[in-house]
């Protein structure tokens, strides 16, 4: 009977292992699966879209200068969308909690919202996405699941922090985009809110705060971005 126990018992914990290994395979298609998405443009909004009510029309007629600009603008900001999925993408995938990792996938969803905005109005505005979109999800991929190595409440303090840097430059690219381009202000006004939010709610959840070596390194890498970005 003890020996018939002991069988069971380790019957259980082998089909308890098989089922783990399972979610986490699962887990990574389904990651391959966004990403191959993200980075084809295959992504489609659940929300309406801000500027469908908007058109040039409204305002004086963007000259060539200005649309190039304001395209230029809109494509450093569709890069961090990509960025933001392979991020929390990346920090979901090595969560050690599910609350945490529901967060982080909620957020992500909202993401895919500003992914595809900014692709519509990039062709809207006769623009490209950048030329580098997979190195750039590769990247902030790898360095979502470091993040996410650190434990819960760092990686979350890295969501806020990245949150926080995203608001200031969405609220620097309104200053910059031509006061005549309602449609692209109208949708970077709504990615800045819900940009807000989500750093809110990571804070809200435990996220810590970051080491300030941390959050500097942070600054330049993203500045590296959004300058390579506008041209390539």
């Amino acid at each position: 009977m003890m020996h018939s126990e002991a069988t069971a018992d380790k019957g259980a914990r082998e089909l308890a292992a098989s089922l783990r290994e399972l979610t986490a395979v699962d887990r990574l298609l389904a990651a391959f699966q966004r990403a191959v998405q993200t980075v084809a443009g295959r992504s489609v909004a659940s929300r309406p879209y801000p500027a469908q009510d908007l058109t040039e029309s409204r305002a004086s007629p963007l000259s060539e200068s200005e649309r190039r600009h304001a395209a230029a603008l809109i494509r450093v900001d569709h890069v961090g969308e990509v960025c933001a999925q392979a991020l929390y993408e990346g920090q979901s995938l090595g969560a050690r909690h599910e609350p945490v990792r529901a967060a982080l996938e909620r957020a992500s969803r909202e993401e895919i919202d500003h992914l595809a905005w900014t692709r519509q109005r990039l062709q809207e505005l006769q623009g490209r996405t950048s030329l580098l979109n997979p190195l750039w999800y590769a990247g902030s991929f790898a360095i979502g699941l470091a993040a996410s190595r650190l434990g819960d409440r760092l990686s979350l303090g890295f969501v806020v922090e990245t949150e926080r840097q995203v608001e200031e430059h969405l609220l620097g690219h309104l200053e910059r985009l031509p006061a005549n381009d309602l449609p692209s202000r109208a949708i970077v006004a709504q990615m800045k809110e819900d940009e807000r939010r989500h750093g809110h709610d990571a804070a809200e959840i435990g996220g810590a705060d970051l080491p300030a070596p941390l959050r500097l390194a942070m600054r330049l890498a993203a500045r590296v971005m959004t300058a390579t970005a506008y041209y390539i």
